[in-house]
């Protein structure tokens, strides 16, 4: 293979034994940012460097390859060799691997065929696989036993080796919506503040929106709101720490009045806008908020 790559970062080439957590690590890696290909055939390998080369968007990538495909047995340690050949992209080797028992109860759990024992016994599949990726796993950079591993103390280890140490994976989407309108299918956490006062009731207020002064004040001038407000924003950072510890990349907390234009764009707005003082990336969405002035626009 001849052909140079000049703008990727970063290449991590995923292997390991079948069934020992190769889906949660291609996952872990889409979490962190990279272009990630499952079970590329090795012949295909020297086309696909060369449309990278080629985009200047793509600067991370993980290619799973294991013995799904055939090629791989001759070709893998070449193909190695011919990536870390490449000048400007750093390469590493994952290996994922457990024992044999555990493979097996994995199997079992399962139910299904590994796919060198389609017709014989299982633990002679896993044995031969073994003999196989042996040459691959001295090669490894790095080779994880996931023996005892829950699929979230795997995913903490690869980002623990992998994450970009000034890169906030973690993030929290500030949504506001409208019950009238359905609840967010996406939503992770779901604060109901409909037993806030509702501007709505007040004509100088009706046909503005929480993102507007007047509304935000007549929302929180309210001591209920002020009780309830700091109240919630303090659960929330005392939650939040537990659901990164679990391994989220992302958390969307929805706020919902009736018709997602006052009470709920207000108190989302500001509890976005505090979060972030806190420290944490937040995206803040008002889902609704077209629709009201579609509303107000044909009345």
């Amino acid at each position: 293979m001849t052909t140079e790559v000049t703008n990727i970062k970063d290449l991590v080439i995923i292997s390991g034994m079948s069934g020992a957590g190769k889906t949660v690590a291609v996952q872990s890696f889409e979490d962190m940012g990279y272009f990630c290909i499952d079970n590329m055939p090795p012949s295909l390998l020297e086309k696909f460097s060369e449309l990278v080369r080629q985009s200047d968007k793509i600067d991370k990538v993980a290619l799973v390859i294991d013995i799904r495909s055939r090629e791989f047995y001759d070709k893998a340690l070449s193909i190695f060799a011919d990536f870390e050949d490449i000048e400007s992209m750093r390469t590493r080797v994952l290996f994922l691997d457990a024992t044999d028992s555990e493979l097996v109860a994995r199997y079992k759990e399962t139910r299904r065929s590994h796919p060198l024992a389609m017709d014989g016994r299982l633990i002679d599949g896993i044995n031969h696989e073994r003999e196989l990726l042996l040459p691959i796993r001295e090669r490894a950079e790095l080779v994880i036993d996931t023996t005892d591993l829950s699929p979230r103390q795997l995913r903490e280890k690869i980002f623990k080796e992998f994450e970009e140490k000034d890169e906030d994976v973690f993030h929290i989407v500030m949504m506001s919506f409208g019950f009238k309108y359905g609840l967010p299918i996406d939503a992770d956490d779901v604060m109901d503040v409909r037993f806030l006062p509702n501007p709505y009731y007040l004509p100088k207020l009706r046909t503005q929106t929480g993102l507007q002064d007047p509304v935000a004040d007549y929302v929180f001038d309210k001591d209920v709101t002020k009780k309830f407000y700091q109240q919630y924003l303090d659960l929330l950072k005392n939650i939040i720490p537990g659901y990164q510890q679990e391994g989220k990349t992302s958390l969307t907390i929805a706020i919902g009045c009736t018709g997602g234009q006052h009470r709920s764009v207000a108190i989302a707005q500001r509890l976005g806008n505090d979060l972030r003082q806190a420290g944490y990336p937040v995206n803040i969405v008002h889902r609704d908020i077209n629709r009201y002035k579609e509303t107000v626009n044909r009345s």
